[in-house]
Formats: C-alpha cells, sequence, structure tokens
C-alpha cells in the first residue's frame, strides 16, 4: 500500500463503516484495514485508507463533517 495514506483508525468496526460510507459519499474512495487480532478480537484497530492525493481532503471531511 505504497500510495495510501491511513487517514482515520478505530476500534470499532460500526465506526470505521460510518467513516468509510461518508467518504465515498464525498467521491473519496477509501477501504478499511482490519488490523485486529483473528483469535482474540480484542488488540488491534481498524484502519481507513485513501489515496495519497486524497489523503488532506478525507481528513478534513473527517474532522469537520463526522463527529462521534
Amino acid at each position: 500500500m505504497d500510495k495510501w495514506h491511513k487517514v482515520y483508525e478505530t476500534g470499532s468496526s460500526i465506526r470505521a463503516e460510518i467513516v468509510k460510507g461518508v467518504l465515498e459519499g464525498k467521491g473519496v474512495t477509501a477501504v478499511i484495514v482490519n488490523k485486529k487480532d483473528p483469535v482474540y478480537r480484542i488488540h488491534g484497530n481498524y484502519e481507513i485508507m485513501v489515496s495519497s492525493e486524497e489523503a488532506i481532503r478525507a481528513i478534513n471531511i473527517i474532522d469537520n463533517e463526522i463527529s462521534f
């Protein structure tokens, strides 16, 4: 994932899906990378990744348009 940039990280799969959905609704391609431990499912997080070109726009959307 050389050309991808992490713009958000959370322990909640629901929050990850919400952030991804909002970004995609604004025209930003986003993917969720599951970094949770597959055995225990308590360690690790979900990371939202976007292309490097869209990273600043994605961060602005997350900071200004999403609140939990």
